[in-house]
């Protein structure tokens, strides 16, 4: 069983930046390719960012790249999910996400490859 807790959503202007955290525990950390998602009302999860266990590979959206950076620190067992100049588009509710398999090239970025869920946070940008 693996427990994922997301915090550091939030109210941010356009422009803004936030940094969400996702605390990892249950099972060893390095083992785990980790995933961050998004969900706007109405629309279907969206992927953002992926993380290969032991953090050698991270592939970001295109929609987001250049202003998200994705990160895991092994000593603390938590990811990280960097957004700097938030548009109002980035609001949803931000879940991280653990795939206990293999890096998969073809699937990272989809959802249903991925075993676990936290909570997730909300994000909202004004504009």
């Amino acid at each position: 069983q693996v427990q994922l807790v997301e915090s550091g959503g939030g109210l941010v202007q356009a422009g803004g930046s936030l940094r969400l955290s996702c605390a990892v525990s249950g099972r060893a950390f390095r083992t785990l390719n980790m995933g961050w998602f998004r969900q706007a009302p109405g629309k279907e999860r969206e992927f953002i960012a992926a993380m290969s266990g032991g953090g050698g590979r991270t592939r970001v959206a295109d929609s987001v790249k250049g202003r998200f950076t994705a990160s895991r620190d092994t000593a603390k067992n938590t990811v990280y999910l960097k957004m700097n100049s938030l548009k109002p588009e980035d609001t949803a509710v931000y879940y991280c996400a653990a795939d206990l398999g293999y890096w998969n090239v073809n699937s990272y970025g989809n959802s249903e490859q991925y075993d676990y869920w936290g909570q997730g946070t909300q994000v909202t940008v004004s504009s």
